[in-house]
This record gives C-alpha cells, structure tokens and sequence, in this order.
C-alpha cells in the first residue's frame, strides 16, 4: 500500500501572549491543558504531530518547541524549561506546561540511558521509538516483530508513505486515521518484548501512543 505524496504543508504559528507563552481562551471555555513537546528532528516529528494539534485544539493546547537536539541535550532542555516554569508559576508569573515531553529515536545516541533517567527523575514524559520513528509509522500499515535496522525502517516507511522525511498531506491523513491500529501494535509490541524477557524499549518498538494518549485525553 503506497500514498501519493501531496503538497508540502506549512507549518502555522502558535498565537503568542506578550509572556511569550500561547494565551489561554477567555470565556466560558474550559481552560485547556497545556502540552509541551521536544522533538529530536524537526522535519519528520513536528510534521507528525501537526494534525494532533489541529483536532484537539478545543482540549488542548499543543506547543511544539523550537529547539532539537539529540535525546541528552533534549531532556536537558525540558528539565531546565519545566523548573523555569514551576518557578514563574510559584512566584505569579503564569501557569506551566501540564505535561513536558520528548520524542526521540533509540538509533545509536550517546548517553541514552542518562537521558531517560534524567527525564524520570524531573517528571519528563517521553515517546522513544527504537530504532527510530519510521517504525511508528510502519505499524500504521503492518505488523513488525523482527529486529529492523534505522535504514531499513526509514525505506521502508517511505515506500509505504510515499514520501522521505517531509510528510505529505496525505501521509499525515492517513498516519492520523490509522492511529488506533498502531497503537495497538506497539502495545502487542511490548508484551512480546516483556513475555520474552527483553528490555523495554527493544527494537523494534515505538512510545508515540503515549503521547497521542496524552494529548487525546480529556480534561475532567
């Protein structure tokens, strides 16, 4: 199954209060939660996640940060953005972020494991693909049980998206409408790694569900 690529989108600007920070809906609308996200690529992840923020703009308000890194310098960047905010917040200045992520991939970075223990220990949230998140998008088509190298999962990603690292419209509607079928491959993902006795995070497997989770749900 292959996607005809479609025009390239644009990126739209968040709206921004004279703090910098996205404002809030006036009225009688419910306050929205408040989502921050750090993405180790910009091109293929903001992309992603960019029909999320559109329809669920209502619930929540998703803000894709500008800086990428690899998953260290992230993680450091989300521990030092959260302590800022609590610290404005105690002091009056605004209300932080209710949840901060990062999405990055297993590849071979240096220090991974530092970053994801740094991450739990300050309340990160984050959503690891291994061995990147071409195999996220994969799961939106078929299953994949077997070890796949970073190279392997990007072609073939690309052969089923028909398209390389700039989604396509049509990608991202398809990738959209097909969530609930990736999602639930990636859970039967690891409960094979954890019936096998593997780590979590093994390759392959994908921790994106979890922040569409995040950003699906709804305030009560």
């Amino acid at each position: 199954m292959c996607i005809s690529c479609g025009a390239r989108t644009r990126r739209r600007p968040l709206r921004k209060g004279s703090s910098g920070r996205p404002r809030r809906v006036a009225g009688n609308f419910a306050v929205r939660r408040e989502i921050l996200v750090f993405t180790e690529g910009e091109k293929t992840e903001d992309g992603y996640l960019l029909p999320w923020r559109r329809a669920n703009r209502d619930t929540v308000l998703l803000e894709i940060d500008s800086f990428h890194g690899v998953p260290h310098s992230l993680v450091e960047r989300a521990v030092a953005t959260k302590k800022a905010e609590l610290r404005d917040q105690r002091r009056g200045r605004g209300r932080a972020h209710d949840e901060i992520w990062c999405v990055f991939d297993v590849d071979a970075h240096p220090n991974l494991a530092e970053a994801i223990q740094l991450a739990e220990a300050h309340g990160i949230s984050l959503a690891i693909s291994n061995p990147c998140i071409e195999l996220w998008f994969i799961l939106h088509f078929q299953d994949q049980t077997a070890y796949l190298s970073r190279h392997d999962a990007q072609s073939l990603a690309g052969a089923l998206l028909g398209c390389g690292k700039v989604l396509s419209r049509a990608a991202m509607d398809f990738l959209y409408g097909s969530y609930e079928d990736a999602r639930d491959r990636a859970q039967r993902l690891d409960a094979k790694h954890e019936g096998d006795g593997s780590p979590p995070r093994s390759n392959p497997s994908s921790g994106v569900w979890l922040l569409i989770e995040a950003i699906r749900a709804q305030r009560t």
